[in-house]
């Protein structure tokens, strides 16, 4: 429903631009404000570090270093974790997951070991730094309305800090309770097969829907069917 909401609020905010009630400068007044452009920011920030390579080569050395499942587990969900409170958790976790399913395939075990231990990490390292996640910074623009003061990028860091080490040391005995049996797609094709969703039907002659275009096919039923 989230990207519904979205665009209904964009189509009430250019209504309201179109019969006068918003002014134009102030419909495009959020493009300014400090907490878009801190997270426009840290998502360049991520998606520069990701292009690097260094992530590539970084995970290449940890698997050489180190065999076990388990101990590959902890320090990919130590590095998300880290890493989460400098380039926004997303970011991190989106940067770690192809390597962390490589791994998983070379070592036979399910993809859950490594991807469920690697997201509630990012969500822990989030809580590290005012630019760790959007909430941060949102909650410090709010006190600095209410008192004056925003907080600073570290001053999370102690109970952050906290959090993601008693979630590590959590996560070495906690991962027995994750599913074993869960196999990741051995390909593309696998992992975007959707024929279980999809009815292939022809439209005959003489049919209501026939000339109609996909739009107002849509529109015929109430925007139930996607057409592929």
């Amino acid at each position: 429903l989230a990207p519904l909401w979205a665009a209904q609020w964009r189509f009430a905010l250019l209504v309201a631009v179109a019969i006068g009630v918003v002014s134009p400068k102030a419909a495009f007044a959020g493009f300014s404000d400090d907490i878009v452009v801190i997270v426009g920011s840290a998502l360049v920030l991520s998606a520069a570090v990701q292009r690097s390579g260094v992530i590539e080569r970084l995970l290449q050395s940890l698997a050489q270093r180190i065999r076990r499942p388990q101990g590959q587990m902890l320090v990919l969900s130590a590095a998300v974790g880290l890493s989460s409170g400098f380039i926004k958790n997303v970011g991190a976790l989106a940067m770690l997951m192809p390597g962390a399913v490589q791994m998983a395939r070379k070592n036979k075990a399910s993809p859950s070991l490594y991807l469920m231990p690697m997201a509630f990490a990012s969500l822990l390292g989030g809580l590290t730094t005012l630019i760790g996640t959007s909430p941060n910074i949102i909650v410090s623009r709010v006190r600095e309305e209410m008192t004056g003061e925003p907080f600073r990028m570290f001053d999370y860091l102690p109970t952050g800090l906290a959090l993601l080490a008693i979630g590590l040391v959590f996560l070495s005995f906690g991962w027995r309770l994750l599913p074993a049996n869960r196999n990741a797609a051995q390909g593309m094709d696998e992992a975007i097969n959707i024929s279980s969703y999809v009815i292939e039907a022809t439209v005959s002659e003489g049919s209501p829907v026939a000339g109609l275009t996909v739009a107002e096919f849509r529109d015929r039923h109430d925007g139930e069917v996607e057409v592929t």
